[in-house]
């Protein structure tokens, strides 16, 4: 693979952005190679400043669920950067963007958009504690529920990633409030609970982990953080950055048949543009200024072309169609993961909701971060080279979740599991970090 421009970039970069990037895991810290300079994307694939090109499993970490540059999303953003880019005033585009969230999510009787899922999440934090009377937090090990301090505590992705215990910067105080226990341990919340019960505000959880790598939830163990928080009345909160609209339509709620009391959205519902959301009954979201006196704001929420952007993306996906072909697509790459794990003899944990999936290589079940953690970092960044030497741009964290789109083909997932093949038995023989 050429990379003569994307050493170039990395250089400039380096001399102007902190650490040379903009997001941490962008850096390639834990994997070998160089981050390709992408100047081009189309369909399931991207194209450098080298003349490569790769099949993009990363798709801007899951909001490119339609690919690059769908031509439904390009027309409507055209239309509305022709009108306007923003206004400091309630526009139609963010009001029908609600509606259709409002329509299509469970939980959700009123949203507000944010733009990020940092806002989001801090946001629903701040309101669960408003609403409650209560300062308590309960989230989950390797659970990254953005970088606001008191969610940074048994942080994932990139803080993992990098090996960072939560963050310098952030006061003892500003955690004191957070407990973090175990994901899929419905025992400890139980306990928690039975303790300390009228202290806990909210349970913050995604409802399938994305931040460990792909960590779905163990059969009942949603319906039991439900059935806790009512007990002891907290309020639970379903972080959908990751999953709103790509696991199902109306987000893993709707898939798993489980009802938060507020929902945290991002990355689909702007279809790639900076956009985040938090949502609740109407009860809940009207304590929220100026309805009520929780206070929140941002010059920039329901950018109108963040809004058209990801009221078209939700328009194309309404069709459940596209729903069964990433579920035929994520089903192949995973038996293609199992397959070759299988043949060579190695033991690999393959995680999959839809279309994310991660292997785990050197383990065979995979239900947490602790469980995450033993998976052979060593043999993940072995197998990411691997990958980026054949054009695949797989997300370069063994703590990151892989994800396809309903532009991938079965070639493309092929080609990935073929490179696998080879990796993981290469990977086998590298020594453990």
């Amino acid at each position: 693979m050429k990379d003569a421009q994307a050493t170039a970039l990395r250089e400039r970069a380096e001399r102007v952005l902190a650490g040379g990037v903009n997001s941490p895991v962008r850096a390639f810290r834990a994997v070998p190679g160089t981050p390709p300079a992408i100047v081009r994307g189309e369909g399931a694939y991207l194209y450098d400043a080298d003349g490569n090109r790769f099949v993009d499993c990363i798709l801007a970490y899951g909001p490119h669920i339609l690919g690059h540059n769908p031509p439904e999303v390009l027309a409507a953003v055209r239309a509305q950067l022709e009108r306007g880019i923003a206004f400091g005033t309630t526009t139609l585009p963010e009001v029908e963007l609600a509606e259709r969230i409002v329509d299509a999510v469970p939980s959700i009787e009123l949203v507000r958009f944010v733009n990020s899922g940092t806002e989001a999440t801090m946001s629903a934090v701040r309101l669960a504690r408003a609403a409650t009377g209560r300062d308590g937090i309960v989230k989950f090990d390797g659970a990254y529920h953005g970088h606001a301090d008191a969610l940074l505590a048994g942080a994932g992705s990139g803080v993992a990633t990098l090996g960072i215990p939560g963050s310098p910067g952030v006061p003892a105080a500003a955690v004191a409030g957070t407990t973090v226990l175990p994901y899929n341990d419905a025992g400890a919340i139980a306990d928690l609970l039975s303790r300390r019960g009228e202290q806990i505000a909210a349970v913050l959880v995604e409802p399938v982990a994305g931040n460990m790598g792909c960590v779905p939830p163990l059969p009942g163990y949603l319906e039991r953080l439900r059935s806790l928080t009512r007990e002891h009345g907290c309020l639970l909160i379903f972080d959908e950055v990751m999953t709103g609209f790509r696991v199902a339509y109306g987000g893993a709620q709707s898939l798993y048949g489980v009802i938060p009391d507020l929902t945290c959205l991002g990355k689909i519902i702007g279809a790639g543009l900076p956009v985040g959301a938090y949502g609740g009954s109407r009860t809940l979201m009207e304590k929220v200024a100026p309805s009520g006196p929780v206070y929140q704001a941002g010059t920039l929420s329901g950018n109108p072309l963040a809004m058209a952007a990801g009221g078209a993306a939700l328009d194309c996906l309404r069709d459940g169609t596209k729903y069964e072909r990433l579920e035929q697509l994520g089903h192949r790459l995973a038996d293609g993961f199992a397959e070759a794990g299988a043949a060579a003899g190695i033991e690999c944990a393959i995680n999959r909701v839809g279309s994310m999936v991660t292997p785990f290589v050197g383990v065979d079940r995979v239900v947490d971060f602790a469980s995450a953690q033993r998976a052979s970092r060593a043999g993940f960044a072995h197998l990411h080279q691997t990958w980026l030497e054949a054009g695949v741009l797989w997300p370069p964290s063994q703590y990151e979740t892989g994800f396809l789109s309903t532009v991938h083909t079965d070639q493309d997932v092929d080609r990935i599991s073929e490179m696998f093949a080879g990796g993981v038995v290469a990977a086998e023989q590298v020594p453990a970090l």
